[in-house]
């Protein structure tokens, strides 16, 4: 069901309400009775900032904006709350709510919204049940007086983004090859207008893309390498900015099996691939004036009778050799080729993101993700401040010369893989090797697929990622 979010041109009466408030002193401008006012004081001292009154012929939800903390402190709070709105808005079974901003910042409603928007969000593609597939809640509708429609069409925007990222993630293999991957990136591109060029296997054969024909070995359906641009004539940069994305659409681990219950989640492979294409529809939806360059290798990891095998030396498309020891590092493999291939745009700088290690989970779990920066220090400061902004927040780990040692092999140029210690940073550092830009690894393996619903982060595909850069690539015309 399409969600409709729509500007209020008149203040809410009998309808459904949202009443986000500074404080007590606010309640008199609400239209409430004396005793519906003792009851939302009474609520609020028990340290609730949300407090649902059912008048039976409307519900009212009033929401506290105390105004403390930092400013990304305050935004990410309103998004928990319009998270907590939404169960109760759900519980319900109300179907159309409005906020309305009594006193407040248009930034302030925009924050609840946002967190209320990707709450709702539901994969029901494959539950046949109706109503558990899908959510009552369907339109929302925002008075602010300063609020534009260009304000209500980018947080439309980043919804949607949000929720194709998320549907792309929680697909299974049997519909997500790759080859269907970079048909959902055509359909993107001709929605949102940016282009989309698709390299099919024998394109990918002439260029000697060895890391992802290595990894595709083991596969019967064929690899693809896509290209997605958006290049508006009033772009403010002269270098692109490109993100390179992971497109492992499922990991066995190769011959180097996972566990099975280390397998059960690994359509979510993926996720990076999904982000830098949310992102950069995103970006081209709202037609941000700033030239971006979207890169996908893309293919399965199986243990096919011809996969590639620990052992193998594979020539990568920058003619350097690597010999692999576990078939499960199999992301840097694609990675690697791509960031080499990204040279061709001179960029202004590249950032790839992957669900690359479980170290990089294990060291910070599903709260962050993990960064690295070579040649790129106010690059990475800028990322990390948008991070804020939005909360997906960035750790950085360093790229030291240090653990290149690693990564040396006796009978090829490197390793795929370091000894049992930092495998998050030698992963990076296998990947610098093929950099020679201005370049930012995200490790998003802990944040990009979890079990249970974190507040607006729904279980499943969390789209992370596609706020983030999206939100960084905004900041570059501000």
């Amino acid at each position: 069901m399409e969600m409709i979010i729509r500007k209020a041109l008149r203040k809410p009466t009998a309808a459904d309400t949202i009443f986000l408030i500074k404080g007590n002193n606010d309640l008199p401008k609400l239209g409430l009775s004396d005793d519906e006012i003792k009851w939302v004081k009474k609520m609020h001292r028990s340290k609730s900032g949300l407090v649902e009154i059912n008048r039976f012929k409307n519900h009212l939800f009033i929401v506290f904006c105390d105004g403390q903390g930092t400013k990304v402190e305050r935004a990410e709070n309103l998004r928990k709350l319009g998270s907590d709105t939404q169960a109760a808005i759900i519980k319900n079974k109300i179907e159309r709510v409005v906020i309305q901003s009594v006193g407040g910042v248009k930034e302030d409603a925009f924050n609840l919204a946002e967190g209320l928007l990707l709450s709702n969000y539901r994969f029901s593609k494959y539950i046949t049940d109706s109503e558990r597939a899908e959510n009552c809640f369907n339109q929302l509708d925002i008075y602010c007086n300063d609020a534009s429609e260009d304000d209500i069409e980018e947080l439309r925007i980043l919804t949607e983004a949000v929720y194709i990222t998320r549907d792309l993630v929680n697909e299974p293999v049997q519909y997500l090859t790759a080859e269907q991957f970079a048909k959902e990136f055509k359909l993107l591109g001709k929605d949102a207008g940016f282009k989309v060029d698709v390299f099919n296997k024998k394109k990918i054969e002439s260029l000697k893309m060895g890391g992802l024909l290595a990894v595709n070995r083991g596969s019967i359906d064929p690899p693809t390498f896509t290209i997605m641009e958006w290049k508006p004539e009033n772009a403010v940069n002269k270098q692109p900015y490109v993100f390179v994305g992971k497109g492992v659409v499922y990991d066995t681990g190769g011959l180097s099996l996972k566990p099975s219950n280390f397998m059960d989640t690994m359509k979510c492979d993926m996720g990076g691939g999904a982000a830098v294409a949310g992102a950069i529809y995103a970006i081209a939806k709202a037609k941000v004036p700033v030239h971006v360059i979207s890169i996908v290798p893309a293919t399965d990891n199986r243990p096919d009778g011809n996969a590639y095998t620990p052992g193998d030396v594979i020539t990568m498309f920058d003619g350097s050799t690597v010999e692999v020891l576990n078939t499960d590092a199999e992301g840097r493999m694609i990675l690697a080729d791509a960031l080499s291939y990204a040279k061709k745009f001179n960029p202004e700088m590249v950032i790839d993101m992957a669900t690359l290690t479980g170290a990089a989970a294990r060291a910070i779990g599903p709260n962050a993700i993990v960064g690295m920066q070579a040649k790129c220090e106010s690059g990475f400061a800028d990322l990390q401040k948008a991070g804020s902004r939005v909360h997906e927040r960035l750790v950085e780990f360093p790229l030291w010369d240090e653990y290149k040692s690693q990564l040396k092999s006796e009978i090829a140029d490197m390793k795929n893989i370091g000894g049992a210690e930092a495998g998050a940073i030698t992963a990076g550092k296998f990947l610098e090797h093929f950099t020679d830009y201005p370049y930012i690894h995200l490790d998003i393996a802990g944040p990009a697929f979890i079990s249970k619903k974190d507040n607006y982060r729904t279980a499943g595909g969390t789209g992370i990622g596609v706020r983030l850069l999206y939100d960084f690539i905004k900041s570059k015309v501000q």
